[in-house]
């Protein structure tokens, strides 16, 4: 496969556009270093398992063989909780992912 300057430019507009702590103006704007690449690392997680892309039909990671359905957010949000917390953020996890199942 052949990359060029024009598939780096529509990623990073890709990007910029769907994640506005990319743009310092906005209220969203990463402060932190850590925080902005925890952001990077969430787009990249709904960009590839999560996201339905038109022109495949179905997420990058199932058009690569990575995964065979589709990702949600409860699946992710599931594996990467922390294991300790406390009881009002471990309520407000579930209060969370409840809305997030009846959502779907």
């Amino acid at each position: 496969m052949h990359v060029s300057t024009s598939h780096i430019e529509r990623a990073n507009l890709t990007m910029r556009m769907a994640n506005r702590r990319f743009t310092r103006l906005t209220n969203a704007f990463s402060k932190k270093f850590e925080n902005h690449i925890h952001m990077v690392a969430i787009y990249t997680v709904w960009y590839n398992f999560i996201k339905m892309h038109k022109t495949l039909k179905m997420t990058p990671a199932m058009a690569a063989g990575v995964s065979q359905t589709l990702g949600r957010w409860t699946i992710f949000a599931r594996r990467w909780m922390p294991l300790r917390r406390s009881r009002a953020s471990a309520d407000r996890t579930k209060r969370w992912l409840k809305a997030a199942e009846l959502r779907r």
